[in-house]
């Protein structure tokens, strides 16, 4: 069905929440709501997010370089809670005037840096640590492109297909299948890419598949939007292949539970501030 009914106005301006499960924290302005500092940890990496997809790319990049032996990405994890209005508090803000999770310091540089948008900080990460981001210039740029291209698609995944789909008040079957059809465009490239690669930038395993992982491979793997059936995500074999292969690394599961407050109990760890967390996570759920 579609609305035929609404005229937009000349100006449109800000009366009320337009509906949905994040109505309450929409707004046509930036900048801090409340004054709230955020805390800070004794790691040299500090981390603001939630277990969103894009936060989650940016735990199992930490998890990942750590589990290299890189002690320099120790960090905490502090849980942001979006639903909330968290991102909106004037510490929070300071680090990311963009109000969208995640946002890191690195204290371990003078002054600290600040770091805001996922594939940034990715990138920061990679070039900081000189890992999962190949040093040749074709194999760069390659896995690049597979960055940005996630950065610029899955905004029609979550903000399109996700938001229509399974948070708007109402069910309209114009979105839903301008998104559909968007959504499914990207699996059938992701997945004749993955045809011939194990990963997605290639034969090796880089930022580029940790950005699209949490977007693809939790929708692939039934985690995202309860749309699994829907999208007919098992036709994808080659996206399913990847997806769970990087599904049982180590450190990926370490990296989805982080700042994760839903779902399983024994998957969830509101904040990490040592990798012994994780055990004491799994002892609470025992």
């Amino acid at each position: 069905m579609s609305d035929s009914s609404y005229i937009p106005p000349k100006v449109w301006t800000w009366e009320a929440p337009s509906g949905g499960q994040f109505a309450s924290i929409n707004r046509p302005v930036a900048g801090a709501s409340h004054e709230k500092e955020l805390p800070v940890g004794k790691h040299p990496l500090q981390l603001y997010s939630l277990a969103t997809p894009n936060g989650v790319k940016v735990t199992i990049m930490l998890e990942e370089l750590l589990a290299q032996g890189h002690s320099g990405a120790e960090y905490d994890a502090w849980l942001i809670r979006i639903g909330e209005g968290d991102q909106f508090g004037s510490g929070f803000v300071e680090i990311n005037p963009n109000s969208k999770i995640p946002a890191m310091l690195d204290q371990s540089v003078m002054p600290a840096q600040r770091v805001f948008e996922s594939g940034s900080i990715l990138v920061y990460l990679a070039e900081k640590f000189d890992a999962f981001l190949p040093k040749t210039m074709p194999a760069r740029t390659e896995t690049l492109n597979w960055l940005f291209w996630q950065m610029g698609s899955a905004p029609f995944l979550g903000g399109g297909f996700g938001h229509f789909y399974a948070y708007a008040p109402e069910k309209y079957e114009y979105p839903i299948n301008r998104y559909t059809m968007e959504v499914k465009r990207q699996l059938d490239l992701l997945n004749r890419q993955l045809a011939e690669h194990e990963y997605v930038a290639g034969d090796e395993y880089t930022i580029a598949d940790m950005a699209i992982w949490p977007w693809y491979g939790a929708l692939v793997l039934g985690r995202l939007y309860g749309a699994a059936e829907f999208l007919d995500v098992d036709s994808y074999t080659h996206v399913k292949r990847w997806a769970e292969t990087i599904d049982a690394r180590p450190a990926v599961k370490r990296g989805r539970r982080v700042n994760r407050t839903w779902g399983d109990e024994a998957e969830q760890l509101p904040e990490r501030h040592n990798a012994d967390d994780f055990e004491a996570g799994d002892a609470d759920t025992r």
